[in-house]
């Protein structure tokens, strides 16, 4: 058995030009063009590369984009002055804070001093609470890329194990509340297994659908997996290789070329769920600005900086 590759790259430049019409629709109707801002601290190679993406796919499909950088060295208090400043500025219907932040800043302070209805990341805890509650304002891209991978390639979860290594707010749990949740895109019967989980391997051995976040290259080996499952790879590595022209290669979670040999289905990596986390970040993008079009202002929130 080869698998079957389940092509990011392709779906996301699907999702791109409906973004891209989306756009070229608000613009026409209400004169306004959705504005993202990235808030970059510190100079993170890995940081400046995701950055950078964001920036083409943004401007490729006609959003506007700023990268907001501050050093290294700044403090919480004045990341926090700057994500309010986006808050007010009526340019922008999107912000995302760049993870990770140096270790001086605490992550969930930083998001959660972001405007909900500005935050597509999703990572706020009024976002992460409805979309707990079934009622999603907006997805975290990867899990929103990750499910849009599966209903374009004719995936179906309904009913199926599918089971997330990894339990990142990031990742992990969003992942599991959009999955469970009573949908024909979703209603997946989910378990979540970790740093604590016992009998790791049997537990994938079980997924119909298995989704790979460890941060770890090639952390899953064929022996771990069901013959005929759906892998899902979430990492993205550098490993050191002398044969490559630039000294290195990429790779995944998932031990790809022994697992393609006994998987129904897969995602490689790079060109598969990378390309559309970017993607989904457009869409939480477009549809912020819907949202601030249709309320006719961009929220009372205020936070608890002054």
């Amino acid at each position: 058995m080869t698998a079957r590759i389940l092509d990011g790259r392709a779906v996301a430049g699907e999702v791109h030009g409906e973004v891209r019409q989306g756009v070229d629709l608000l613009r026409l109707e209400t004169g306004v063009t959705p504005g993202l801002a990235v808030v970059l601290v510190g100079r993170d190679s890995a940081s400046e590369v995701y950055v950078a993406a964001k920036e083409r796919a943004a401007r490729a499909v006609g959003i506007e984009t700023e990268t907001i950088r501050l050093p290294a060295d700044c403090s919480e208090f004045d990341l926090l002055l700057e994500i309010e400043r986006c808050n007010r500025d009526s340019r922008f219907h999107g912000i995302l804070v760049q993870l990770p932040l140096p270790p001086h800043i605490d992550p969930m302070t930083a998001i959660g001093t972001v405007n909900p209805l500005k935050d597509v990341d999703g990572l706020h805890p009024e976002n992460m609470g409805l979309l707990l509650m079934g009622a999603p304002r907006f997805v975290p891209c990867t899990p929103a890329g990750i499910q849009r991978v599966l209903v374009d390639s004719e995936v179906s979860t309904d009913g199926r194990h599918l089971v997330i290594c990894g339990r990142s707010r990031v990742v992990g749990r969003p992942l599991a509340a959009l999955m469970m949740q009573k949908h024909r895109e979703a209603n997946a019967t989910v378990t979540i297994a970790h740093t604590g989980t016992r009998n790791l391997v049997s537990m994938c051995q079980q997924a119909d659908i298995l989704v790979v976040a460890i941060d770890s290259p090639k952390g899953v080996t064929a022996d771990m997996v069901k013959k005929g499952a759906v892998v899902i790879d979430v990492g993205i590595h550098r490993v050191p290789d002398s044969t490559a022209r630039k000294g290195y290669r990429i790779v995944g979670d998932v031990d790809f070329d022994s697992v393609m040999e006994r998987a129904g289905a897969i995602t490689p990596v790079p060109g598969g769920i990378g390309p559309m986390t970017v993607a989904m970040l457009l869409v939480n993008t477009l549809k912020a600005a819907r949202l601030a079009v249709r309320t006719g202002e961009q929220s009372p929130y205020t936070s608890a900086v002054v």
